[in-house]
């Protein structure tokens, strides 16, 4: 079971569509008045459908059918209005330079002015009064049944979180109850606080003896669900402090899966390419940038660990005034070259791993290659680190996306923990559809120069 409505992305797809349709309407009426005639709509319409699609593929890129565009109302206007603006761009240039598409009469700026106006009056009262009125629910009242930081922070997630459908309204922590008063405690939970939803940890082995009698529980119309589960649909990542062996077994496998591995390395291929080829515009402007700056060698070249813990040497514009070896703070003197901060921020250092891609060392998309002084203090802090090493490294992962605080610089074991959740995520869900996801995602951070 999901706590949350995995309906409303779609939903939500479908509202635009037809709110983006209805602006169009108002913008020929507001536009022409006493004169509109519905075969002008129609004739427009058959134009501006390809901007629609495109427009909801903006708004994918611009992350409004995550989970966070249903309750950070107070971001939306800002994201729809930079949607907007790339709706508009995107609408100037079929309009204006496509033939098929100048042949419609909407040449005149002023229409397309209007267009976005009215379009963005319309998606906020669409996505800040009307959506909401879908979502209205009556909310469950839950149990959770574990232990540790992962218990607290669900909790706090989802009782402060309006689109999940249930409350926690009472927990249990394995670790300061007593076997013996666990099914005392729990049926007496249950009941005061009228339970119908148990969230409990099942891998916890304090938790086993009490199995029998969550059994008989369902005769009483409560439903259970495991705590990882639900963790998972709530933060996008695996908690790693809950996964034992079994979880391994079960979810990771180093199986060939013929069809998506042929269909991944064909995009890395094909695109990998056609970047590294485009992206050779660029060599000159960084070489003469490099050059003026410091006068110093225009690539670095590292030893990272790719996978099945094989080392391979990845490329890219140097923007540090030497190769520290991933040693920097530990008496090692470096800093950033003058041009290093932009070509970082911009992702412009990294265009040179594209060869790497080509030759099948790393990917487009996977977690991001560690150096080996790194992973070699990982490895003995961190259980299970290693997984992360059983497909390729990429360019973009998961991980890069989602994890607001990433390690940067020395190691560090916590912010890689948290790392490492977000690639269990990736390794036990990868198909080619989230690699999609993960590709339109990653423009988004380029063009707001965000992320790492």
């Amino acid at each position: 079971m999901n706590i949350s409505n995995k309906k409303e992305p779609i939903l939500l797809a479908i509202g635009d569509f037809l709110f983006l349709a209805g602006s169009l309407w108002l913008m020929l009426f507001v536009r022409y008045g006493s004169d509109f005639e519905p075969g002008r709509l129609s004739s427009h319409f058959e134009a501006f459908w390809v901007i629609f699609a495109l427009s909801i593929l903006v708004f994918f890129i611009a992350g409004l059918y995550e989970k966070h565009a249903t309750v950070l109302k107070h971001d939306l206007p800002n994201i729809i209005f930079n949607s907007v603006l790339a709706n508009t761009g995107i609408s100037v240039l079929f309009f204006y330079f496509i033939p098929q598409f100048a042949e419609v009469s909407i040449t005149p700026k002023i229409n397309l002015f209007i267009y976005a106006l009215i379009s963005f009056g319309v998606l906020l009262l669409w996505r800040l009064m009307l959506f909401p009125l879908f979502g209205v629910r009556k909310k469950e009242n839950a149990l959770i049944v574990g232990s540790g930081a992962e218990m607290g922070e669900l909790m706090e997630e989802v009782n402060r979180n309006p689109r999940y459908n249930v409350s926690f309204v009472s927990s249990i922590d394995l670790q300061n109850i007593h076997p013996d008063d666990f099914s005392i405690e729990l049926s007496r939970q249950i009941s005061s606080n009228a339970i119908t939803l148990v969230a409990i940890d099942a891998d916890n082995q304090k938790s086993l003896p009490i199995l029998p009698y969550l059994y008989n529980l369902i005769f009483s119309q409560v439903r259970f669900i495991d705590m990882h589960k639900m963790y998972e649909d709530v933060f996008d990542r695996v908690p790693v402090s809950l996964v034992r062996h079994g979880w391994f077994l079960q979810h990771v496998s180093t199986s060939p899966r013929v069809l998506y591995d042929v269909l991944k390395r064909t995009m890395d291929i094909v695109l990998s390419l056609f970047l590294a080829l485009i992206s050779l515009i660029l060599y000159p402007f960084v070489y003469v940038a490099i050059k003026l700056d410091d006068g110093g060698s225009l690539f670095i070249v590292q030893n990272r660990i790719g996978k099945n813990n094989r080392v391979i040497q990845t490329i890219k514009f140097r923007t540090m005034s030497i190769d520290d070896g991933g040693n920097n703070g530990a008496g090692v003197q470096n800093t950033f070259t003058k041009v290093g901060p932009f070509l970082r921020k911009t992702r412009i250092d990294e265009l040179p791993q594209l060869w790497n891609v080509l030759l099948g060392d790393m990917s487009l998309i996977g977690p991001r290659p560690e150096l080996p002084a790194y992973v070699s203090v990982y490895e003995n802090e961190i259980p299970y680190y290693n997984v992360r090493h059983l497909i390729k490294p990429g360019l973009s992962g998961w991980a890069q996306l989602y994890q607001k605080d990433p390690p940067k610089g020395l190691a560090n074991r916590d912010l890689t923990r948290t790392k490492l959740s977000y690639d269990l995520y990736y390794i036990k869900h990868r198909s080619l559809l989230l690699d999609l996801k993960i590709a339109l995602q990653t423009i988004k951070t380029l063009l707001s120069r965000s992320g790492v």
